[in-house]
């Protein structure tokens, strides 16, 4: 890029987040490619430049104005109390942030003493650990967490999708502090800047579009003439299905956009109906 030159920099969560994430941003076709082995995954529009950190820093970051905005889990949003304001959730890597302790342990023993209490997530779980009341001693982690209890710590703050890895170390988990899941996070201030506001809304649209696309499949099928009007009425669709004629005036070609989840009722309707040589293939992008 050149000196001068306009840019809008973003930073892309590394670790955890980084495959689905880098699946969506490769898939809205702005990247061809995005791996932990280059930290500086090239941009095919040349005014956006992306850098991949943990998402631990990237709060930070983006609320100091170095970059305009950024991709990381809304538990380190929370975490860093950064000035930074999540405006979209991707709804990837969904997790719960919870206290655990080992299964043979009752709260009432840890409420009666002093306990170590060990997370990567310092403020979460001293705010979390007042309003519970607990009197503790708190060790920063930086990783495995899980393997404190219960030699090491009594009781400990970290994320689960499913709980698997916490029940197979032999805890249980306590309270459910949070939910967490990959958000698009922007310095406040880029809403004041007309030209990296636009780039920060063709963004989104083009993430939002993949996001759409990922819900819905295409259904093509032909109908006959008289079956017509019967077919289109038990139609879900976004606005009105797209009904071309077919040659020689045999029928007709019905297309439409159906979310997913409507497929495996709708189709065995579609035959009742009279529809023939029904198709169904995804869709790579669907703007509203």
């Amino acid at each position: 890029m050149r000196k001068n030159q306009k840019s809008f920099k973003i930073l892309i969560a590394k670790g955890r987040l980084l495959p689905a994430l880098a699946k969506l941003l490769q898939e809205t076709g702005l990247f061809q490619e995005i791996n932990e082995q280059c930290y500086l995954p090239p941009c095919l529009d040349p005014q956006i430049t992306a850098k991949l950190m943990k998402p631990q820093n990237i709060p930070e970051l983006v609320a100091l104005g170095s970059y305009d905005a950024g991709f990381t889990g809304l538990d380190w949003v929370v975490e860093k109390k950064a000035k930074v304001e999540p405006i979209l959730d991707l709804g990837l890597n969904p997790v719960k942030l919870v206290s655990a302790v080992a299964k043979e342990i009752s709260i009432n023993e840890l409420m009666n003493r002093k306990i170590i209490v060990a997370s990567e997530y310092e403020n979460i779980t001293k705010a979390y650990l007042r309003t519970r009341g607990f009197k503790y001693h708190f060790i920063r982690t930086f990783g495995a967490t899980e393997a404190f209890p219960p030699d090491d710590a009594d009781l400990i703050v970290d994320n689960t999708a499913t709980g698997k890895t916490l029940k197979q170390h032999g805890l249980k988990i306590l309270d459910v502090i949070m939910f967490s899941s990959t958000r698009l996070i922007i310095n406040p201030r880029l809403k004041t800047q007309p030209w990296k506001k636009e780039k920060l809304d063709k963004l989104i649209m083009l993430i939002k579009s993949v996001m759409n696309a990922r819900e819905r499949v295409m259904l093509e099928m032909n109908v006959s003439p008289t079956q017509l009007e019967e077919l289109v009425r038990i139609l879900p669709c976004m606005r009105a299905p797209t009904v071309s004629p077919l040659y020689n005036g045999t029928g007709y070609a019905v297309k439409v956009a159906v979310k997913k989840e409507e497929v495996s009722h709708l189709i065995p309707l579609l035959k009742k109906f009279g529809a023939t040589d029904i198709l169904e293939y995804e869709l790579r992008k669907v703007i509203i």
